[in-house]
């Protein structure tokens, strides 16, 4: 992507772009809340349609898991009745009827006990039932061990139907990577666009595999579990649902506090990061100007203010816990109570008793993590509709083939091209070229001028406006993009090489290439010298920076990457910017070889270094304001020639004997170019 002169592009998002979704890894908070909550719904349920009969068999699943781990506490209640009423069997004389021994006890006065004993299912001298209690057992054994295996083929399920989800939309968004025009990319954030790319789809995974299955635990858990809780004693349950708003009410309260505070933590992690980055970044610059006590200050500064801020963060959230445990224990303290109570008074068992204080427990734990998860759900909706708004943008218009370009010769012809990134505002306006194959076009003029425009328009990376571009007298608009673009070789600028062997790099330019020809290119560019003094030579490993090579070592494997792709028209940007004066000999020595026979689209800020071109584009402000040879543009005296002289002059002032530097290191005898006022 050709992104780096100036000229008038779309303005995006100003600012350092984003560094991720995920807030403690990446560097930003989770997405925050949907615009359209309905419409992202939609179009979520859309993806999901085709698992729909998965999605409804996990209900099934789900519902069976709770049914089966709600049921457990009632099955051990009654094993506690088994027990309790073995032991109070045994306590009490053999031989007797219960009724009996409900009389007899009313007889000496003890009616409580009496009653406790009224409502018990006891044989007297009959102690525990232990084969009884062997088989409850059993079946709560069976009964959890259900529970676990629906949860599990559940989870299982729900983790494909996620990741199926998330691998359609990870593939659409991928493709529709590739259908942007250039222009979204010039309008937007990397940041941004990568962290749509992967944050915020793994944040929808993430939501659609834990999040929705867990929501519809809770849900499926609160019913089951009050259900429960009705059926072993209504007065109990009104008791324990007495909690309930008070434990919505802390939740909320102390939620959205920590909730303020928690933004206020990612904001200045992010403040942080960022100055640690720009600090360490620019390390050199810092210890030159003296600033390094400064930065150890500012670093300070931040990263009390994120201890405040995560402190209190951290304490809020921390308070829910306990908060909810409170109320929690208050409800426990009224069920045994009045459990109690009734228990004694023979209205209650003491096994619905025990299983009733662990549905209050099982009742506030789902409400709880209900609205976590909620807010779980909020940030994947959000992550969801950033990765669909991603998904409806504009694209590039499809292509309409109708000619076929062959092997191209390198004539290039453009007539009255016309062109303008904003509606309002003309960028080029009627620009005629006649280029013929092997002649070398310079394009020339300030920076921020628009010189990469004409680059973008040739390659078909923005579509003009009115006029024509034709290769070997094919209009370009009748051509796929991927055949215009196989005639064109470009070394550019930015050097970019991937994370892997020079060898690798290198082959990029041509899929199936040779050793013999990999070889051959890195000589062509004067690449295999300084290779073969690597202990691995071609087989060395780069990282993505390609930090163990210089500057020059890397543009000159980028030109090396140009001859092997061996394409018809070359573009090459500014190529020596970075470099210092012995390796721009070589690169220039490497380009004037990749040049020859080649017709070559030349970006240049030294102008010494395009006087031999065939012709001379000057641009400024966005508008081409002349067009020439080298001489004709300074016999004009016009925006060349100041342009030119003002390189010069200066450099003439620095020589000290009247001999300007050529961009060989030669001094050379400057030309009579002094006469006239220059312009800065």
């Amino acid at each position: 992507m050709i992104n780096r002169g100036g000229g008038q592009r779309p303005g995006g998002p100003g600012g350092r772009p984003g560094m991720g979704g995920g807030w403690m890894g990446m560097g930003g908070p989770p997405a925050g809340k949907t615009r359209d909550l309905g419409k992202t719904l939609r179009q979520l349920l859309g993806r999901l349609r085709p698992e729909l009969p998965l999605i409804s068999f996990v209900v099934v699943l789900g519902a069976a898991s709770v049914a089966f781990a709600v049921i457990g506490p009632k099955i051990i209640g009654n094993a506690t009745n088994v027990i309790f009423n073995g032991l109070v069997g045994k306590s009490l004389p053999a031989g007797v009827t219960k009724a009996q021994a409900i009389a007899a006890l009313h007889a000496r006065g003890q009616d409580q006990l009496a009653q406790m004993l009224s409502g018990m299912d006891v044989t007297p001298g009959k102690g525990i039932d232990f084969t009884q209690l062997g088989e409850i057992l059993m079946i709560a054994v069976g009964v959890y061990l259900a529970a676990s295996v629906f949860t599990w083929a559940q989870g299982y399920i729900m983790a494909g139907v996620a990741q199926r989800t998330v691998y359609g939309m990870r593939r659409d968004v991928e493709a529709k990577l590739g259908r942007l025009p250039l222009k979204y990319f010039d309008s937007h954030s990397h940041g941004d666009i990568l962290s749509r790319v992967t944050n915020d789809v793994d944040n929808v995974a993430t939501t659609l595999q834990q999040g929705l299955s867990q929501i519809l635990t809770a849900l499926l858990t609160i019913v089951g579990v009050l259900g429960m809780m009705f059926w072993i004693s209504p007065l109990l349950a009104v008791i324990s649902l007495v909690t309930v708003p008070l434990s919505v009410v802390v939740v909320v309260i102390i939620g959205r506090r920590s909730q303020k505070e928690f933004a206020a933590q990612w904001k200045m992690t992010g403040t942080l990061n960022g100055h640690v980055e720009e600090t360490h970044t620019g390390h050199v610059l810092v210890q030159v100007f003296g600033r390094r006590r400064k930065a150890q200050e500012e670093f300070d500064r931040q990263n009390q203010q994120l201890y405040e801020a995560s402190f209190r963060a951290q304490f809020l959230s921390g308070v829910i816990q306990p908060a909810m445990q409170f109320l929690g224990n208050l409800n426990y303290v009224a069920i045994a109570v009045i459990g109690g109570y009734r228990v004694a008074s023979g209205t209650m068992s003491l096994g619905d008793v025990q299983a009733f204080i662990q549905y209050s427990r099982q009742f506030t734990m789902p409400i709880t993590q209900l609205a976590s998860q909620m807010n779980l759900l909020q940030s994947g909706l959000a992550s969801a509709e950033r990765v669909f708004e991603l998904l409806a943008e504009e694209e590039q218009s499809p292509d309409v083939v109708t000619e076929q370009l062959g092997e191209a010769s390198g004539q290039v012809s453009l007539e009255k091209m016309s062109f303008r990134y904003v509606a309002d505002k003309p960028l080029i306006d009627g620009f005629s070229l006649e280029v013929k194959p092997g002649q070398t076009i310079a394009i020339v003029g300030p920076t921020g001028a628009g010189k990469t425009t004409i680059v973008n328009l040739l390659m078909r990376f923005y579509d003009i406006d009115s006029g024509r571009i034709s290769l070997d007298g094919v209009d370009t608009h009748h051509l796929s993009r991927e055949q215009v673009r196989e005639a064109f070789g470009m070394v550019l600028q930015d050097t970019w090489l991937f994370a892997g062997t020079i060898r690798a790099n290198i082959a990029y330019g041509k899929e199936g290439a040779t050793d013999d020809e990999i070889v051959a290119a890195a000589q062509a560019a004067h690449v295999d010298s300084f290779v073969r003094t690597l202990p691995l030579g071609y087989d060395t490993v780069l990282d993505e920076e390609a930090s163990d090579l210089s500057s020059g070592q890397r543009q000159l494997l980028t030109i090396a990457r140009a001859f092997l792709a061996d394409r018809s028209i070359l573009i090459l940007d500014e190529a020596t910017s970075n470099v210092d004066t012995r390796t721009e000999v070589l690169i220039q020595t490497a380009m004037a070889r990749l040049r020859q026979g080649r017709t070559s689209f030349v970006i240049a800020h030294r102008l010494s270094t395009i006087r031999k071109a065939d012709s001379i584009v000057v641009m400024d402000n966005g508008r081409i304001v002349e067009q020439g040879s080298h001489e004709e543009l300074l016999g004009h005296h016009g925006f060349y020639y100041e342009l030119y002289n003002s390189q010069f002059t200066d450099a003439w002032a620095e020589t000290g004997d009247g001999r300007a530097p050529s961009p060989n290191g030669v001094s050379e005898t400057p030309p009579p170019l002094v006469e006239t006022p220059v312009r800065r």
